[in-house]
């Protein structure tokens, strides 16, 4: 009888951790919000953060906590109802369903690929192809040569472009078109095309509405946001259990091998001691992404798709658009910078723009301004001996000791001008720089 009262309340307890989340009705645009202000986000470093995704050639950007909206963010024509591709964020969905496939007692993880597709659906040797189990497609370790003869690509997944190159599970080798065999198998078991089993699997339990189209899947990024709260909850939506399996969600949030410990199953991690990546048979002392939350796990795909979800910090961030300009492998600089201004979100600027000091003698124009600042003192008591400009992070970009200062290499944005009078007063100011094309 002890035991049963002890179930229970652990029933109860789990229930009232699960009710803390917020999730959205699965139609319509509906979506609560929490105002920056609950976790002291100051507006400067929002500001901040804005202009460097729009620098980096960001269309979407979305940060929820426990479920509900705080910062949502569209650039350029982009809106809420607009629809981009995950690109290898996908592989993350993929290996969700897989998870779905096993709780249904369709697919057996620790299976050989061969035992629901066919023989020699690969150009290896029989013997070798038996080897490359569905787990292996999971965790990149199929063994399969991802630097295919001509004309093949990574993402080929044709029986010509599958060579073999070391046995399954004896290293960790990125290989999309091995990975687009998973997919495969989930419509071969489950009867469907691959679009009707997500749909029935996962978009009508969570309100999403995307489509795979040549195995890469495409959504608005509040879909992205619903698939990063459907894994911050450990694969519940609200009271609906989507993901069975929590054996099976912890080995495809965890380190699925020991080749690359910053990879589960079709997921990245952070946090561990090194990782690989793409291109590289090399691992990297180190986070993946240093400046991300240690328990980070994510979906990240080409030209900067991102989905990270953080336990500890009950969040899902979200970023979709164009290549940032930085390395195209994985991961690239523009993670962590996004995370350095994501972590700084609270760290208010000593001197706020709520504190600005205002001085009438001082005038500085134009603002917004292009390429060259003037700056005029009409007091003759007093002269400007230095003037600098910051980012809104405090960080110290420009300094001059003339009336006129060259802004024409600044990025579009707002920022800070400090003047320093030899009276040994400051005098404070916000200023744009907005480049006319």
């Amino acid at each position: 009888m002890k035991r049963i009262y002890t179930i229970l309340f652990l029933i109860f307890v789990l229930q009232i951790n699960s009710q803390t989340l917020y999730f959205p009705p699965l139609t319509g645009n509906t979506w609560d919000t929490l105002s920056p202000n609950r976790f002291n986000y100051c507006n400067e470093r929002i500001d901040s953060l804005y202009n460097y995704l729009q620098a980096k050639n960001s269309k979407s950007f979305i940060l929820l906590r426990n479920g509900k909206i705080v910062l949502e963010k569209y650039f350029g024509t982009f809106t809420i109802d607009s629809t981009w591709y995950w690109a290898s964020a996908g592989k993350s969905l993929t290996g969700f369903m897989v998870g779905i496939a096993a709780d249904k007692g369709l697919v057996n993880v620790n299976n050989k690929v061969s035992d629901y597709l066919w023989s020699n659906w690969t150009s290896a040797p029989l013997i070798k192809e038996n080897l490359i189990k569905v787990s292996d497609l999971l965790q990149m370790t199929s063994g399969l040569d991802p630097a295919m003869p001509l004309p093949c690509t990574n993402e080929d997944s044709s029986k010509a472009c599958l060579t073999y190159s070391i046995n399954a599970n004896t290293n960790w080798f990125y290989h999309s078109g091995a990975y687009r065999q998973l997919q495969a198998v989930i419509s071969k078991v489950s009867g469907l095309s691959y679009n009707q089993v997500t749909d029935l699997w996962v978009e009508s339990k969570t309100g999403m509405s995307g489509f795979w189209f040549n195995s890469i899947y495409y959504s608005k990024a509040r879909d992205m946001a619903r698939f990063g709260l459907l894994n911050l909850n450990k694969g519940i939506w609200a009271n609906d259990t989507v993901l069975k399996s929590s054996s099976y969600f912890n080995a495809m949030t965890n380190s699925s091998q020991t080749f690359n410990l910053a990879y589960g199953y079709l997921w990245w991690l952070c946090g561990k001691s090194s990782f690989k990546v793409p291109g590289i048979n090399t691992n990297i002392p180190g986070s993946l992404v240093s400046n991300a939350p240690n328990d980070a796990f994510c979906a990240l795909g080409k030209n900067d798709q991102k989905i990270y979800v953080v336990p500890s910090q009950s969040l899902v961030l979200v970023r979709q658009g164009n290549h940032s300009g930085t390395s195209s492998l994985a991961v690239s600089d523009f993670d962590n910078v996004m995370w350095d201004y994501v972590n700084k979100l609270t760290q208010c600027p000593t001197t706020s723009i709520k504190n600005i000091i205002t001085n009438n003698s001082i005038e500085i124009y134009p603002n917004p301004a292009s390429n060259i600042l003037f700056i005029k003192n009409f007091n003759s008591n007093s002269f400007i001996s230095k003037t600098e400009i910051y980012t809104f992070t405090e960080k110290l970009i420009c300094e001059s000791n003339d009336n006129e200062i060259n802004v024409s290499e600044l990025n579009n944005g707002m920022y800070l001008i400090k003047c320093y009078l030899n009276n040994g007063s400051i005098f404070i100011k916000k200023i744009a720089i907005q480049k006319t094309n």
